[in-house]
């Protein structure tokens, strides 16, 4: 059987390999697989896998599968005793193998509260716009009480969406587009090779917020290393004042080796800035944000500042302050937040001020004998967990 005929064959139940971090509760329904793109040198996920369009009529089968198995859930857990866990064990021990997956992750959807769906894989608006209206039409019928359907999507894609098509999909049921943006700077666009111009991300942005969907963007602090690194966060900045979203995510930048970029950096041809250098990265980038309505988050352990959060303009003055005071910190301070930090001991330079999540990052600090001058790279081998 060709490659073509096995993509023809409905194999059951599929999920792709990732989901924005606020997508943590909803069903994942996949409609592609993988990255059409798959060139950007810091991403490590779809490397050495083929992308291909899932058939409509395979996704619509997904959405039934876990339309069937919610039904027995729901069965369960209105029978005398409710839904316990031997109640489950022996519902999904009566299933075929190829039903599990379905069963599963209705499941896990029924536990989270059903109130959201994400579409994979990478880019989910490459499929055509008739295509995914179909798609996001079924999901809505089999799942009427939904409150939010989302997808990722790459600008250079939704850039070439005609606003019609694009406010058919909304009318359908796509309620939240989320976009890598990662930088502003051209020059940075093209060094880690993302297939998109800050011309791109600002039409694709615009185009998105004028079909009435929710526009998610990501911004990765370091991603322009030493050199660009002032470049990076004023284009960046600006980008984002332009189009205006309605979320902006913080994503700072881990080199995670085997990627292109990891290769750059050992050749030298990029030089990672420090989490200090960085840190004035996101300063100068707040500094020059303004995107009024937008909500700030920085929900990631990657990023130094997890309490970087809030709508602005109202929260700014507090984000400044916080990036500030760090930078003013003496050294030997920076350190222990910094590790404090990674260890999820602390979210922000507030927790500093507990004396037993203080003398837990103290501890680890003294251990390991991580002084300021080799913090950066202690910290570049945990980061390396998190990716």
């Amino acid at each position: 059987m060709s490659r073509k005929d096995k993509e023809k064959e409905y194999r059951g139940f599929e999920q792709g390999p990732i989901r924005p971090p606020s997508e943590a509760a909803s069903l994942l329904i996949r409609v592609t697989r993988n990255c059409p793109w798959n060139r950007c040198t810091f991403c490590p996920v779809y490397k050495g896998a083929d992308f291909s369009l899932r058939p409509v009529e395979h996704v619509v089968s997904d959405v039934d599968a876990v339309a069937g198995s919610l039904a027995e859930i729901l069965r369960l857990a209105q029978a005398p005793g409710g839904l316990t866990r031997d109640g489950v064990a022996a519902l999904m021990e009566r299933l075929a193998p190829h039903e599990r997956p379905a069963f599963s992750a209705a499941l896990n959807w029924y536990a989270a509260g059903m109130e959201s769906v994400f579409l994979q894989d990478a880019n989910s608006l490459i499929v055509k716009p008739a295509g995914l209206v179909s798609v996001l039409s079924h999901v809505k019928k089999r799942f009427p009480w939904v409150r939010r359907i989302t997808s990722y999507a790459r600008s250079h894609t939704v850039a070439r969406i005609a606003p019609e098509d694009l406010a058919a999909i909304r009318e359908a049921g796509l309620t939240r587009i989320h976009i890598g943006m990662e930088s502003g700077s051209d020059r940075v666009l093209a060094m880690v090779k993302k297939g998109s111009t800050k011309a791109d991300h600002v039409k694709a942005g615009q185009r998105v917020k004028a079909a009435g969907i929710e526009l998610s963007e990501y911004v990765m602090p370091g991603l322009g290393g030493r050199e660009l690194s002032s470049e990076h966060a004023t284009e960046t900045a600006d980008a984002l004042n332009q189009i205006g979203p309605d979320f902006i995510r913080l994503r700072t930048l881990a080199v995670s080796p085997g990627t292109p970029l990891a290769e750059a950096r050992e050749k030298g041809a990029f030089t990672r800035a420090s989490e200090v250098e960085t840190a004035q990265e996101i300063l100068l980038f707040l500094e020059k944000l303004t995107a009024a309505g937008a909500y700030l988050a920085s929900d990631h352990i990657l990023n130094l500042f997890e309490d970087l959060e809030g709508r602005l303009p109202e929260a700014k003055p507090a984000m400044l302050e916080s990036v500030r005071s760090f930078l003013a910190l003496p050294p030997a301070a920076r350190t222990l937040y910094q590790v404090g930090r990674r260890m999820g001991l602390f979210r922000g330079l507030a927790d500093m001020a507990d004396p037993n999540l203080a003398a837990r990052a103290r501890a680890v600090v003294e251990h390991l004998s991580i002084t300021p001058e080799n913090v950066d790279d202690t910290i570049y081998r945990i980061m390396q967990q998190f990716i």
